[in-house]
């Protein structure tokens, strides 16, 4: 495994492989890797030649400094996972200097929206601090597919209206999501659970599957509803928001329509860790 920790090293050496007609994928990750990351990478290496795989934890898309600072790190761990999984992923692990100089500030987007619901609304600023990091790695790596998990499925939407925006030639992929055994999207913010609270955390995922199976025959106001009153009953855990909402534009459903995709997203708090899950209705 190689691994760069600065861009024009890792540029010469990606320059030289697609010389050698090598095509490349990209999973950027900030680290903390679990199943559901190396899920991503093996789906990368099935369709390219070598992974380029990113560890950043990239300051501009936190809103809380308090979040920032306690968000799980571990590369010796997250490097023996990698080497574990193959020998062609080269690992890139960027100070913050080496992707922001001093002037650390994301740059400011247009998502036509995208960006303004959900976790738009509770995290000010985050997509564009996300939008800045991914821009950057793909014109370093310049992949010929970037690889991305649906969890975050706000996320990859943005980074796909970003990429054509941009004319970015790279095709963005969207992975499903990957759970824990009683359901837990995995997520690397998990570690951070109390282990009695992890394995109640089952309630957000039953809590979506129960929301699909509604979706048939009641509104979405009276899904949401539901929801909210369950999470009041339920004092391991804070509810932040339940949408459902148009999988393409991300705007909430006001009337059902036919021929649109609708998911459903929540944000939830527990032991103080945010958690974040999605679920396709229809």
């Amino acid at each position: 495994m190689h691994i760069f920790d600065h861009k024009k090293e890792l540029m010469f050496f990606l320059q030289k492989e697609r010389n050698n007609n090598r095509t490349i994928g990209l999973v950027p990750t900030m680290g903390a890797l679990h199943e559901g990351h190396i899920s991503l990478v093996k789906k990368a290496l099935l369709e390219n030649d070598l992974v380029v795989v990113s560890i950043f934890v990239n300051p501009t898309q936190f809103d809380k400094k308090d979040d920032l600072e306690k968000y799980p790190r571990n590369l010796e761990r997250d490097l023996k996972l990698l080497g574990l999984v193959s020998e062609n992923i080269i690992a890139f692990i960027p100070s913050v200097d080496e992707i922001y100089g001093k002037d650390i500030k994301s740059k400011t987007y247009e998502f036509d929206g995208l960006d303004k619901v959900m976790e738009g609304e509770f995290r000010a600023g985050h997509f564009d601090g996300v939008g800045t990091i991914v821009e950057l790695f793909l014109r370093t790596v310049l992949p010929n597919r970037a690889y991305f998990g649906e969890k975050d499925f706000q996320q990859l939407q943005i980074i796909r209206k970003m990429a054509a925006s941009k004319k970015l030639p790279c095709k963005i992929i969207g992975c499903p999501i990957e759970r824990e055994p009683h359901g837990l999207a995995m997520s690397s913010r998990n570690e951070r659970l109390s282990k009695t609270t992890r394995e109640e955390a089952s309630f957000i995922y039953e809590t979506l599957q129960s929301a699909k199976s509604k979706f048939g025959t009641e509104s979405a106001k009276n899904i949401t509803d539901w929801v909210k009153d369950g999470f009041e009953k339920n004092p391991l855990f804070e509810l932040e928001y339940f949408q459902i909402a148009d999988e393409d534009t991300l705007t909430p459903m006001l009337k059902k329509q036919n021929d649109t995709k609708y998911r459903a997203f929540i944000a939830v708090y527990a032991d103080g860790v945010r958690l974040i899950d999605n679920l396709r209705l229809n």
